[in-house]
């Protein structure tokens, strides 16, 4: 798994890559309530606003990590936007992206450099 500095994870699959959010963010935001996906489709480049999150303590927007595609989105946190806090780097995840550069993945963090982020 890769890392970034705004609390995202990144999990190659094959061509795809899988993203959701930290535990560590999941804490930081408390209980979420809602979640809005991007639609299937969409290209989105890096650090476009492409997820909202709104929680207990705070509306949040995730920026998407990478340049791609969105092939596919995580349709159960709609009806149920806790699974984020529940399985944040399992059932949790937020959609999936096909790289349209899958060499921007070279400069994220690994799990030591997070955990180090993040002490």
């Amino acid at each position: 798994m890769k890392f970034t500095e705004e609390h995202e994870w990144l999990r190659a699959e094959n061509d795809i890559i899988v993203v959701g959010i930290t535990e560590h963010a999941t804490t930081q935001l408390g209980d979420i309530v809602f979640v809005e996906l991007p639609e299937v489709g969409t290209t989105v480049s890096k650090d476009d606003e492409i997820v909202v999150i709104e929680s207990v303590k705070a509306a949040s927007d995730i920026l998407a990590p990478i340049d791609g595609e969105i092939v596919e989105v995580n349709e159960a946190l709609g009806d149920n936007p806790a699974l984020a806090n529940d399985d944040a780097t399992g059932a949790g995840w937020f959609f999936k992206i096909k790289p349209s550069n899958p060499s921007q993945m070279d400069g994220l963090m690994d799990e030591a450099a997070y955990t180090a982020f993040i002490a």
